[in-house]
């Protein structure tokens, strides 16, 4: 007996250009990661935050100002070797009179010992812009630990830790400076460690009521519902959400920390080998320049405070009014 044989049925071949339908039952493909990776996606979101941000900071005009004279300031301190020279502070090879009027030769004039006083304010200026930018983010940092570890775990350490901060606030902190570089070597840590440590407690206090109003968000309850940890919550969901206003107040204790160094200085507990505004005025009340009217030694390195406090407290005010527009910061 014959049994009729029939092929099995291929499928038919596609056609050219139309790729291939998947068989029935195959789940469908999932969308493809952006390429690059999750790596590239951050980069690109954090470009676009960059741009966005500095869209909204171009329009505050005195935003603008202050970072135009911070530009300005930043680079004299870091062409100043280029052009004034890094023998600008040698005595022995001052090239002018002491007490030399403002002329051709030297500008703002010179000081006691014959020194171009150009020169000196330019030098000053990394001196002085560095101590104050490294006792701000020492403040800042200190004032943002406190501030978040006091708002995630409260209880017993939140209360002793407010305390404390109580205490910072309610004592002047020039005096704590003074205090604190009175008994420690005479040198740039110490002025940066006298500034940094006393001036902490309103970061504190800041990051601490921001951690409080992100925590109690329901995401943060979902996070600690699915395991995440006392480190996890505060580096992964507290800290970038108090960044942007421990960003701000960095920008705003520069500009108190420079004159704290000044003051410090003027008050002879700076370091006397290195050169600073605060350094200068402190020669020209030894040198008797207000008595006798020397005004040319007074007045170009407290103009040079005055401009670089100024001009971050603009831009502080700024970075503040574009991360956190209910403030209503007037441009």
């Amino acid at each position: 007996m014959t049994t009729d044989a029939t092929p099995p049925s291929t499928p038919p071949s596609p056609s050219p250009g139309i790729p291939p339908s998947p068989p029935p039952g195959t789940p469908p493909a999932s969308p493809r990661a952006p390429k690059g990776g999750p790596r590239a996606l951050a980069l690109q979101r954090r470009r676009h935050s960059a741009a966005r941000f500095w869209k909204q900071y171009r329009t505050h005009r005195a935003g603008l100002l202050g970072l135009a004279a911070l530009a300005f300031f930043a680079l004299a301190a870091l062409t100043a070797p280029l052009t004034v020279g890094s023998d600008v502070a040698g005595v022995t090879s001052a090239p002018g009179r002491p007490l030399e009027s403002p002329s051709g030769e030297f500008p703002l004039g010179t000081d006691q010992f014959g020194r171009d006083l150009l020169g000196l304010v330019v030098w000053g200026s990394r001196v002085s812009l560095l101590v104050g930018l490294l006792a701000a983010v020492l403040s800042v940092a200190i004032g943002a630990l406190v501030g978040i570890t006091a708002g995630h775990f409260r209880g017993a350490y939140a209360t002793v830790m407010m305390r404390i901060t109580d205490w910072f606030l309610v004592m002047p902190a020039l005096v704590l400076a003074v205090a604190l570089a009175t008994v420690m070597s005479r040198s740039l840590g110490t002025i940066v460690l006298a500034i940094g440590v006393t001036s902490w407690p309103t970061t504190a206090r800041l990051v601490r009521a921001q951690t409080l109003a992100v925590e109690a968000r329901p995401y943060i309850e979902r996070a600690k519902a699915l395991g995440g940890g006392h480190w996890h919550i505060m580096s992964r969901h507290v800290l970038p959400n108090v960044m942007p206003l421990v960003l701000a107040q960095t920008t705003l204790m520069i500009s108190s920390s420079v004159l704290a160094e000044a003051t410090l200085a003027f008050l002879g507990l700076g370091d006397p080998t290195v050169v600073s505004w605060g350094g200068l005025l402190q020669d020209a009340r030894e040198a008797g320049a207000v008595s006798s009217g020397d005004w040319w030694y007074l007045v170009p390195p407290g103009i040079a405070i005055a401009l670089v406090a100024l001009a971050f407290t603009l831009c502080g005010r700024a970075v503040e009014s574009v991360l956190n527009p209910r403030l209503g910061v007037a441009r």
